[in-house]
């Protein structure tokens, strides 16, 4: 398990996988928008929690996002004092391309296992994603 989570987190996966869907992002910012697509609307605190980051480096990230045109940010609905950041049309785009491009690369990591197997590993991967969260 050690070394899936090892590879799975390699500064170059995520550079093959912006390369393959691209999109010239940088790599610390991809992380960043990924999470703001995920769970936006989202404040510069909480986006720091979800990606381990100081709120002051987030809320920089957030700001060259912003420059790019990847990520808009509007007042909180709740507190209108609180900034969050969503993904704008053109960062929906870029999120869309890289989700397929994520998609590309698993094909052809799994294209040699039966659809059986696949189900098995869909299956025990929604079990330890759901467990995780408790």
């Amino acid at each position: 398990m050690i070394d899936l989570v090892d590879e799975i987190n390699r500064p170059r996966r995520d550079d093959r996988l912006i390369e393959e869907a691209g999109i010239p992002l940088d790599r610390a910012l991809f992380a960043v928008l990924a999470r703001v697509a995920r769970h936006g609307p989202i404040g510069v605190v909480d986006l720091a929690d979800r990606t381990g980051r100081d709120h002051t480096t987030i809320s920089r990230q957030l700001t060259k996002l912003e420059e790019l045109g990847l990520v808009e940010r509007q007042a909180s609905a709740a507190d209108k004092r609180i900034r969050e950041a969503i993904v704008s049309e053109k960062g929906r785009s870029a999120v869309a391309a890289l989700s397929a491009a994520r998609e590309r690369l698993a094909n052809r990591i799994l294209e040699s296992w039966s659809d059986a197997e696949l189900a098995q590993l869909q299956t025990l991967l929604r079990r330890f994603a759901d467990d995780l969260m408790r």
